[in-house]
C-alpha cells in the first residue's frame, strides 16, 4: 500500500520556494489524467479507463491531504467516466459510433449557459458552508466505513469566484464530453487556464505546469472537434 502514500517520493522537483516532492501517486494519476485528456480529443474510447485511473488515484490523494469535498468531486468524474465509457461504446446496426461529435443546439447551449451563470453565482456566495457540508459527509461515510477520519479545520476559499467556476465548468464539461459535444472543449480551454492562473498564484508551480500541457491539449481537442463536428454536418447535409 505504500504506493498509495503521498510519502511515497519519485522525484523531487526544483521548481518554487523549497522545490516540489512528487509521489509515486501523484505522478502516476497525473500521468493517466494527461492520457486520458490526449484521447479523449481524439475520441479515442479508451481514454476513459485512464480517467478512471486518474480519479481514482487522486481521491486517494485528497484523503490523504484532508480535501474531502475535492475527494466528492471525484467520485462524480468516477460515474461520468463509466457513463461515458458506455455511452461512446455504444454502436449502431453498421457498427458505427452511436455518438457523433457535434454542437449543442443553440436552446440547450443558452440553457447550459444559464445554469452555469446561475451555479456560479450561488456556488460563489456559499463556497465556504458548501464544502463544510460536503466534507462534512465525506467524513461522516468514510467513519462509517470504519476509517475513523477527524474532522479537518476548513479555512476560508482563497479564490471564491474561480474556484466556484472552476468546479461548476468542470462538471458541465464533463457531462457534455459523455455526450461528444464540442463545447466541452471550449470549457476546458477555460478551466484550464484559470487553474494555471491559481496555481501560479499560490506557489504551486509544478501543477501550474501541468495545466498549461492540459490547456494546450484542450485547445488542440477544439480544433479537432469542430472540424469533425463540421465534417459530420456536411455529412447529414448530403444525405437529405
Amino acid at each position: 500500500m505504500d504506493f498509495f502514500s503521498t510519502s511515497n517520493i519519485l522525484v523531487h522537483i526544483p521548481l518554487g520556494a523549497g522545490g516540489y516532492d512528487l509521489s509515486w501517486i501523484e505522478a502516476i494519476g497525473t500521468l493517466a489524467g494527461l492520457l486520458c485528456i490526449w484521447l479523449a480529443s481524439l475520441e479515442k474510447v479508451i481514454n476513459y479507463p485512464f480517467g478512471l485511473i486518474n480519479v481514482t488515484l487522486f481521491a486517494a490523494i485528497f484523503f490523504q491531504i484532508q480535501l474531502y469535498a475535492s475527494l466528492l468531486l471525484q467520485l462524480f468524474f468516477f460515474v461520468a467516466n463509466v457513463y461515458g465509457w458506455y455511452a461512446w461504446s455504444r454502436q449502431t446496426d453498421d457498427r458505427q459510433a452511436a455518438l457523433k461529435i457535434r454542437w449543442l443546439p443553440l436552446p440547450k447551449a443558452l440553457g447550459w449557459g444559464a445554469v452555469c451563470v446561475v451555479a456560479i453565482a450561488l456556488m460563489t456566495r456559499y463556497i465556504d458552508p458548501v464544502f463544510a457540508f460536503l466534507t462534512q459527509i465525506a467524513v461522516s461515510l468514510m467513519n462509517a466505513l470504519g476509517l475513523q477520519v477527524a474532522m479537518p479545520t476548513l479555512q476560508p476559499d482563497a479564490f471564491p469566484f474561480w474556484d466556484a467556476s472552476m468546479m461548476v465548468l468542470s462538471i458541465v464539461a464533463m457531462i457534455l464530453m459523455t455526450r461528444k459535444y464540442v463545447e466541452n472543449w471550449l470549457l476546458w480551454v477555460v478551466i484550464d487556464i484559470i487553474s494555471v492562473m491559481i496555481f501560479a498564484r499560490q506557489g504551486v508551480y509544478a501543477m501550474a505546469l501541468e495545466y498549461v500541457i492540459l490547456t494546450l491539449i484542450a485547445v488542440n481537442g477544439s480544433r479537432m472537434w469542430i472540424a469533425s463536428a463540421r465534417q459530420h454536418g456536411s455529412r447529414a447535409l448530403a444525405r437529405q
